[in-house]
């Protein structure tokens, strides 16, 4: 991030603007809305800008700016159609320690202004540091068309109240209290009721302070939260939902760290993940904290990758909570097998190849994971097998020795819906090669029958089952 996102104060503030052209007259749209002071320079400016100096709404003055004009000035935009004169203006800003925006000239410039969604005084800046500004204003028309014009007032009225809530002694009853407010707001219903409300007097607005003693400590409860292969884009709604309103995220080693971003900033982010023969957090030490954060009044999201119930101790961890009384939920995600089996475009069962499939794990509490390899080795299983890097050996070994095709096809998949995912294609025989030969460390999964072998066979026998049928 190379720009700071900032929200600069402008009341009794001079701003100055050096162009009269059409983006000249798109930042002073802008500005418009704020309480600045706006000086204009332009020789032959839009009647747009000659109207609202009319109307008293800025002063333009009809020359080229000079040293003297920057007296006093707070920030300064510089959109003129010739380069070499905002070249001019910037270097001017810089002698005087002024923070300028050049148009479309990124090097030139102290600060972008971003894409606004203004729902006053909610405003939500969208920016894309000038890479793509129409890119902003596409992301700008996603987000207006989420945001009821209500908000609006939801938020004017937010901000009366602000006062009144500081009052009550625990950050976590002001946190709880909000969270009611909103409630009762409703971005989805009761907006005409809503309008109506006049904050601080509104018995509703009371009832929000009397609901429990003002320092009494919330109940705490925890979420278990599927955060899906590592893609944001995969996490569901709720999820998303329920991370944004945690107060301590207790994650695990794969969660990435663009779904981490997601929790608001003031979460207690708290790392337990665990590493196959390497150091890890004791399943003690994470029930632990679980507890001691949610007996503390917080809500705590454990984040899990991929789904909680798959292979991720969740009975251990709900079984702590119920024994404490403790409420909790469980929301679930996309497993990685999922992903891993989208990433290739391969289905984990096919008509004529398999009905069932497994979903293994490489490890158990007290060694490899010993499965049916009798059933396994037998024609057209398949099997995903989690936590498999290590435990590669170990599974071939078994299943070669019960008999498993050594040409059976596997396929891995590498950090799966991540940027840097990638796959390769090999047989059961060749499978350890395969990935010694690999000198990375990113997460895997293996997909034990799935590979082009099986889907050029299964193609050809369903072709032959088809030409068949049309035989008769």
């Amino acid at each position: 991030m190379e720009f700071l996102p900032i929200y600069v104060a402008l009341r009794n503030q001079k701003v100055l603007v050096a162009g009269g052209g059409p983006m000249a007259v798109a930042k002073i749209k802008l500005l418009l809305k704020t309480p600045a002071s706006l000086e204009v320079y332009a020789l032959e400016p839009d009647q747009a800008i000659r109207d609202w100096h009319q109307a008293g709404r800025l002063q333009w003055h009809q020359r080229q700016v000079v040293a003297a004009d920057l007296q006093n000035v707070r920030l300064i935009y510089s959109a003129q159609e010739d380069s070499e004169a905002n070249a001019w203006v910037a270097q001017l800003a810089k002698t005087a320690g002024i923070l300028i925006n050049t148009a479309d000239d990124i090097e030139h410039c102290d600060f972008i202004t971003p894409a606004v969604v203004d729902r006053d005084p909610l405003v939500v800046a969208i920016g894309t540091e000038g890479a793509s500004p129409i890119l902003a204003r596409a992301v700008k028309a996603r987000i207006e068309a989420l945001l009821p014009t209500v908000v609006a007032a939801i938020a004017a009225r937010a901000k009366r109240l602000r006062e009144r809530v500081k009052q009550l002694p625990e950050f976590s009853s002001r946190v709880a209290l909000w969270h009611r407010f909103f409630g009762l707001a409703g971005l989805d219903q009761n907006r005409q009721n809503f309008e109506h409300l006049s904050v601080p007097a509104d018995p509703q607005i009371d009832r929000l302070f009397h609901q429990e003693p003002a320092d009494a400590v919330d109940e705490g409860r925890v979420d278990f939260v599927g955060a899906g292969p590592g893609d944001p884009d995969l996490m569901t709604l709720k999820a998303r939902k329920v991370l944004d309103q945690a107060d301590v995220v207790i994650h695990d080693r794969l969660v990435s760290g663009a779904i981490l971003d997601l929790a608001r900033r003031e979460a207690t982010l708290i790392d337990v993940g665990k590493q196959g023969f390497g150091p890890s957090v004791t399943q003690a030490e994470i029930n632990a904290l679980i507890i001691e954060s949610a007996r503390a009044g917080k809500t705590v999201a454990r984040l899990k990758g991929g789904d909680p119930t798959v292979f991720g101790r969740l009975d251990e961890e709900v079984d702590a909570c119920r024994c404490e009384g403790i409420p909790w939920s469980v929301i679930p995600g996309i497993t990685a097998s999922s992903a891993a089996s989208a990433v290739l475009g391969r289905s984990l069962s096919q008509r004529g190849r398999n009905t069932a499939f497994t979903l293994m794990t490489g490890h158990a509490t007290d060694g490899f994971a010993e499965h049916d390899w009798q059933r396994l080795a037998g024609e057209g299983q398949v099997a995903a097998i989690y936590m498999g890097r290590k435990a590669a050996r170990y599974f071939q070994g078994r299943l070669l020795m019960h008999g498993a095709d050594p040409e059976t096809p596997v396929s891995v998949v590498f950090s799966a819906s991540m940027p840097d995912q990638r796959t390769l294609d090999t047989h059961l025989g060749q499978l350890v090669e395969v990935l010694d030969s690999d000198a990375g460390s990113q997460p895997l999964m293996l997909l034990y029958g799935v590979g082009p072998s099986a889907a050029i066979n299964q193609s050809s026998e369903i072709q032959r089952e088809e030409a068949s049928h049309g035989a008769h």
